[in-house]
């Protein structure tokens, strides 16, 4: 636990730092409309409710921009961590949880898919940029994994899930002050939405828990269909029990 915490509270000293919620959210007004429009993997609007958060949705939308889309995703997770960390009994909270862990292996693998390969290939210096997001995502998905072994009603839980909050907020703020902006500057609008549905598509084939270890779209490609009928067979059969 101590190693998990301490990986994850890199960049905050003395813990988890200033208010990460209160610090993306200020950083990113310019985006406040944009998450009202585009809709979370499985569901009409980025709420994310219910449990169909990574069900195959019955239409992809052709006209959104990626970087509207992945912005409207990164507050559906903000809204799952608070859902979660201000649950009031275990069940509520375990069902939160579930939904934040899905959206966010979900939402992770499709931009290792899709969205760092094309900022490595069309940016030129684009590189570091990504492998610090591809490093980040990658100690998150190991922070979720350890997450999803501890009692969800546990003080235990409570820390690593906050740290883990912080760590997110802060990649998605990163992500939405380095990353995208190369996107909407190099790429047109046409580009710029088959990118949206190219991610879409990712997200009805990602898998539903982390994957530590498979960032790379190469890896993603090649693990990830096995891996996603697998978590998604788990998450059935623990469904039905």
């Amino acid at each position: 636990m101590d190693s998990l915490l301490c990986r994850l509270g890199r960049g905050f000293p003395g813990g988890v730092g200033p208010n990460p919620v209160r610090c993306f959210t200020d950083r990113r007004r310019g985006y406040r409309k944009a998450w009202r429009a585009a809709p979370a993997p499985g569901n009409p609007h980025p709420t994310c409710g219910g449990s169909r958060v990574a069900s195959e949705s019955t239409s992809i939308s052709t006209g959104q921009d990626v970087v509207d889309y992945l912005v409207a995703q990164h507050e559906s997770i903000r809204k799952l961590f608070i859902e979660t960390l201000d649950a009031a009994d275990a069940d509520t909270r375990r069902a939160a949880f579930t939904r934040l862990r899905t959206m966010l292996a979900v939402h992770e693998t499709a931009e290792e898919m899709m969205v760092h390969p094309r900022v490595r290939r069309k940016i030129d210096g684009a590189d570091a940029v990504v492998d610090a997001r591809l490093a980040e995502e990658h100690d998150s998905k190991v922070a979720l994994s350890e997450l999803e072994k501890l009692d969800i009603d546990s003080a235990e839980f409570s820390k690593a899930l906050i740290h883990l909050q912080a760590a997110v907020l802060e990649h998605a703020e990163k992500e939405e002050t380095e990353e995208f902006p190369l996107l909407a500057e190099h790429l047109d609008a046409e580009e710029l939405q088959r990118m949206a549905v190219s991610v879409q598509v990712a997200e009805r084939i990602a898998p539903t828990h982390p994957h530590p270890g498979v960032e790379s779209a190469a890896a993603n490609f090649a693990v990830g269909p096995f891996a996603s009928l697998l978590d998604r067979a788990r998450d059935a059969l623990r469904g039905a029990a």
